[in-house]
C-alpha cells in the first residue's frame, strides 16, 4: 500500500485529521494518557453496549497513532476490546519506526483503551 515510511507517516497525519475529537470538557488531567511524551487525551462512553472513544493530541504523529487505535477499538463491545489482538502493530512495523518514547506511548495508549473497556465490562 505504501512504498516507504514517509508515506505511512503522511497517512497517519491524515488519519489524525479525521479523528473523532474529544470534547473540550474532557481535555482534563484525568483523561491524559500517562507514559506519552506528547499530550494525548482519551475519553470513552458506552453507547448501545459498545465503547466509543474520542481523543486528541497536541502532536500530529501521535494524533495519527491514536486515530489508528480508535479505528480499531471504538464501537466494539468491552470484551472484544479486552480480547483484541494487537499484533497488527508489529505486522505493519509501526513500533520499529517510532522513537522509543513514542513506542512507549503507543503501549500506554493501548493499555488505557483496554482499561476503559475493563471498567465498562465490570459495570455489566
Amino acid at each position: 500500500m505504501f512504498d516507504d515510511w514517509m508515506q505511512r507517516y503522511e497517512y497517519m497525519i491524515e488519519l489524525g485529521k479525521s479523528l473523532p475529537l474529544i470534547d473540550e470538557q474532557y481535555k482534563t488531567d484525568e483523561n491524559i494518557i500517562k507514559g506519552c511524551q506528547s499530550k494525548v487525551w482519551v475519553h470513552a462512553d458506552m453507547k448501545d453496549g459498545k465503547v466509543v472513544f474520542t481523543a486528541d493530541s497536541d502532536a500530529i504523529i501521535t494524533k495519527g497513532i491514536i486515530a489508528i487505535l480508535i479505528r480499531v477499538f471504538s464501537n466494539q463491545e468491552p470484551q472484544a476490546i479486552l480480547d483484541a489482538n494487537t499484533d497488527f502493530i508489529d505486522e505493519i512495523g509501526l513500533k520499529e519506526h517510532l522513537s522509543p518514547t513514542r513506542a512507549n506511548g503507543l503501549v500506554s495508549m493501548i493499555k488505557q483503551l483496554k482499561m476503559y473497556a475493563l471498567a465498562y465490562q465490570a459495570k455489566k
